[in-house]
C-alpha cells in the first residue's frame, strides 16, 4: 500500500503582490479650474512669443529724446571751442546736428543686410577752422584731454599721424573726437551719441534745433 502523500503547506505570496499598491511617481498637480489653466497657458505662450521677438529682433534700442541729445552735444561742441582758444575766435558755424545710420539686431539683421533702420538713429554734431597754428592746436588739445580726463571720460583712441584723441562718455554710449591735421592745419571736433529709437514723426531737416554755432565770446 502507498504511504499517504505529506500535505504540503500552502507557499506564502511574496511581498510586491500582497503589499497595497502605491503610485511610484506623483502625477504633477494642475490648477483645478480651467480658467486657471487657461491663464497658464496663455502666460507660457506670452513668455515663448517674446523670447522668439528678442532672437529676431535683438536688444531693443533705447527710446532717443532729439531735443535732449542735442543740448548735451552743443554744450560739448561749446566747451571744446572754449578749450581751443583759437586766435580771434573764428566763425565755425551755423553747423547741423546730424543723424546718421543704425542697422537691424538679431536674427533680423540677416534678412536686412547692410539696411539701416528708419526709425533709429545716432546723432552726431562737427566743427572746424583751418590754418591753425600746431602750437595752437596742440594747447587746446591739451586742455580738453585734461578736461575728459578729470571728468572720467574713457580713451578709446590716440592720433597716430595726427594729434588727437577719441574719448568715450562714461553715461552712455557717446564720444568725442578731436584732431588736427598737420597738412591744412585744421582743428576739427565732433561729438557723438549713440543709436536710438526716433519718435514718430521725426524729421532731422525741419529739426530746429538741429542748427547750432559758437558763442563768439566768454
Amino acid at each position: 500500500m502507498n504511504a499517504p502523500r505529506p500535505r504540503l503547506r500552502p507557499r506564502p505570496h511574496p511581498w510586491y503582490r500582497t503589499a497595497p499598491r502605491r503610485p511610484l511617481l506623483r502625477r504633477p498637480r494642475f490648477p483645478g479650474s480651467r480658467a486657471a489653466r487657461t491663464l497658464c497657458g496663455a502666460l507660457v505662450a506670452a513668455a515663448a512669443g517674446a523670447a522668439l521677438a528678442w532672437l529676431w529682433d535683438g536688444t531693443p534700442y533705447p527710446e532717443a529724446d532729439p531735443d535732449r541729445v542735442t543740448v548735451r552735444l552743443k554744450a560739448q561742441a561749446q566747451r571744446a571751442y572754449d578749450e581751443a582758444a583759437l586766435p580771434g575766435r573764428p566763425e565755425v558755424g551755423p553747423v547741423r546736428v546730424e543723424t546718421g545710420p543704425c542697422y537691424y539686431r538679431g536674427l533680423r539683421s540677416v534678412a536686412h543686410i547692410d539696411q539701416s533702420r528708419p526709425d533709429v538713429g545716432d546723432f552726431r554734431l562737427e566743427w572746424r577752422v583751418t590754418a591753425v597754428p600746431e602750437n595752437v592746436a596742440r594747447s587746446g588739445l591739451h586742455r580738453m584731454r585734461a578736461r575728459l580726463v578729470r571728468e572720467g571720460w574713457t580713451l578709446v583712441d590716440t592720433g597716430v599721424d595726427m594729434p588727437g584723441f577719441r574719448f568715450r562718455d562714461p553715461d552712455n554710449e557717446g564720444h568725442v573726437t578731436a584732431r588736427w591735421y598737420r597738412e591744412t592745419g585744421t582743428y576739427a571736433v565732433s561729438t557723438y551719441a549713440g543709436c536710438g529709437k526716433l519718435p514718430d514723426g521725426f524729421d532731422e531737416y525741419a529739426w530746429p534745433e538741429a542748427r547750432w554755432s559758437p558763442t563768439p565770446t566768454r
